[in-house]
């Protein structure tokens, strides 16, 4: 055997699928599709191993929220009353 634990080819594993789940998220931003879902989902494979991933979706998360809360304040999008 080549001396690689059962943890150690886990965080090979969650890093080969996490990292192509991420590039194609990142292809799909420029091709049609849901490329935002897509890498969110790259970086939570991603975050159950790696610290780094964990602070990247943190950030993501966040910005999206502040980028979600401007575009409805600032398209005076407001519900309409039932009429």
């Amino acid at each position: 055997m080549l001396g690689v634990s059962y943890r150690g080819a886990k965080r090979i594993v969650v890093f080969v699928l996490g990292s192509t789940v991420l590039l194609f998220g990142l292809l799909l931003l420029v091709l049609p599709g849901p490329g935002l879902l897509v890498i969110f989902l790259g970086l939570t494979l991603l975050a159950s191993e790696f610290v780094w991933a964990r602070l990247w979706l943190r950030r993501l998360r966040v910005s999206t929220r502040r980028a979600g809360r401007k575009a409805r304040a600032w398209s005076g999008w407001r519900r309409r009353p039932p009429a």
